[in-house]
């Protein structure tokens, strides 16, 4: 069952409409009580406070946003950035801001969420069941625990349970330009990309990035042969190992057989040895003769039955480690062709302040039996941050096109700490990885810079979700997991390499409260269903 966006639609202002209601019954009240004089003065009692309310709200409420469209051909939306405090959302191709619309966020209680995520989810037609069948047109869900972008009406302030509401029209015109995966960064303030450049930013090989595509083809055919081999040479050591185990079983019988024979040999020569008359002695030896050859051919069976049994054991055993080693090759052939396929899609990296390790994701673009797309996590590295007790801010440094041989990048910034530049300039990335990454690092390619921990929305169906646990998140906290969600307990799932196997969990915990660096994360974090 999946999660349903806790959101209604509002569409007067909290508290107003209470006032206005409050002072007209104590309007009533006084003009029986009073009479007129004293009606008067709480009329203009009322009128004051209702002036109040309007002129705190227009305080409170940003300047109003109109829609806008750049007045230039759009390319494919690469990030979108929503200003909790101007109310509005931006979205950005490799060029710049492409499309711009007001948007209603969370209301006090059930702010929606500041910090870092992806699109995880998109339906065209979405009702909740929570709130009255209400109508969450063109919804794009961000995280698994009900946030999400969809139309809705806007008064002109935050009034949504969390979600962030943008105008009917524009989020149906926007629905078929995202896709799975594009980036949305929830800011407290304003905030833009901006240009930007440091050697610790990913310079691509062009030639390997030339050669990926090429390198990918022969891994895959290689790994499904392996595959293939692996699969053969597990039913030959099965087969092997049932004829060995029925050879054992008669080998035990024919032992059995040659020890009865020899105890009947036993007993006629003492029988022999103890006949007296020539008839009994005559007897004996006819009796001995029988028991002999009895216990000859029985030690014949034997001797041949061991031999063959030897045979199937060695075949058997060499059968196993003939498995072994396939399956030790078929390992070997998915996991190169893996990482070969993996080169053809950008690469995310997530740097924690809190946790000091560096978290990589990639697409794999396989679908998991719940639906949703499975991300690649298989490398969770520490990493070497220099003053790590000094906070370092929050930026998103994202690749936004090619720039000739290089990747032409901007970096938003969210969070107070270190500027961008002497964020990066703490950090050492370890050098395995960045041969493994950067030869053939892409547009869309990312590196999030964060105090923040990861959330435990991060699991196999996202790249990185992350959040700002200084500022409000009440419509994040609010929400609970169901009973018996299903939580990641490794990185395989078949025969490629690619997947999770899940275990109930039946001790669900909400997202925690504590603040920054205190947030737990696991490698592979339960889904919210």
């Amino acid at each position: 069952m999946k999660p349903q966006l806790l959101e209604r639609g509002q569409t007067s202002q909290p508290g107003h409409g209470m006032v206005n209601r409050f002072m007209t019954a104590q309007s009533t009240v006084a003009t029986r009580r009073w009479g007129v004089p004293a009606v008067a003065s709480v009329a203009a009692m009322a009128a004051l406070a209702a002036l109040t309310v309007d002129a705190m709200a227009r305080q409170a409420r940003p300047a109003p946003t109109t829609e806008a469209t750049a007045p230039r051909e759009a390319g494919e939306p690469i990030m979108a950035i929503v200003s909790i405090g101007s109310q509005q959302v931006n979205f950005y191709d490799a060029d710049g801001s492409i499309l711009r619309a007001p948007v209603s966020t969370g209301t006090t209680g059930r702010e929606t969420p500041a910090g870092v995520f992806v699109i995880i989810e998109k339906q065209k037609d979405h009702h909740s069941t929570l709130y009255d069948d209400a109508w969450m047109p063109n919804m794009q869900r961000i995280t698994w625990n009900g946030i999400a972008l969809h139309g809705g009406p806007l008064p002109g302030y935050a009034a949504s349970h969390g979600c962030v509401r943008m105008p009917y029209g524009f989020a149906e015109k926007l629905f078929d330009k995202t896709r799975i995966g594009m980036r949305v960064i929830i800011s407290p303030n304003d905030a833009a990309p901006v240009e930007f450049s440091h050697p610790a930013l990913f310079v691509p090989n062009a030639e390997a990035v030339a050669a990926a595509p090429a390198r990918a083809e022969p891994l895959v055919r290689e790994a499904a042969e392996a595959a293939k081999t692996a699969d053969e040479a597990k039913k030959a050591a099965a087969t092997a190992a049932r004829e060995a185990a029925s050879l054992t079983a008669s080998l035990r019988k024919l032992e059995w057989l040659k020890a009865r024979a020899d105890a009947e040999l036993a007993f006629a020569d003492k029988a022999l040895a103890a006949a007296e008359t020539d008839q009994a002695k005559a007897h004996a030896e006819e009796l001995r003769q029988k028991a002999a050859a009895t216990a000859a051919e029985a030690g014949t069976q034997l001797d041949r039955a061991k031999a063959d049994a030897k045979s199937k054991l060695d075949a058997a055993a060499a059968a196993k480690d003939a498995a072994e080693a396939a399956e030790t090759k078929k390992a070997a052939a998915a996991t190169a062709a893996s990482e070969a396929k993996l080169a053809l899609e950008p690469v995310s990296v997530y740097v924690s302040r809190a946790t000091q390790k560096l978290y990589v994701r990639r697409n794999t673009h396989k679908r998991s039996p719940d639906g949703g797309e499975v991300f690649d996590a298989t490398i969770e590295v520490p990493v070497t941050i220099r003053n790590p007790d000094k906070p370092i801010g929050t930026h998103v440094f994202t690749a936004m096109a090619r720039n000739g041989a290089g990747l032409r990048w901007t970096v938003v910034t969210i969070d107070n700490g270190d500027d961008a530049k002497d964020a990066l300039d703490r950090i050492t990335i370890p050098q395995d990885v960045l041969d493994r990454i950067a030869p053939t690092a892409l547009p869309r390619s990312s590196i999030v810079v964060s105090d923040e921990p990861l959330s435990r929305e991060t699991n196999d169906h996202t790249e990185f979700v992350a959040v700002l646990n200084n500022q409000p998140q009440g419509g994040f906290l609010m929400r609970r997991p169901t009973v018996g969600v299903r939580v990641a307990r490794g990185n395989y799932w078949g025969n490629d390499g690619f997947g999770f196997f899940f275990q109930h969990n039946w001790n669900s915990q909400p997202a925690n409260t504590r603040r920054r660096g205190g947030q737990y994360y696991q490698p592979m974090q339960q889904r919210w269903w």
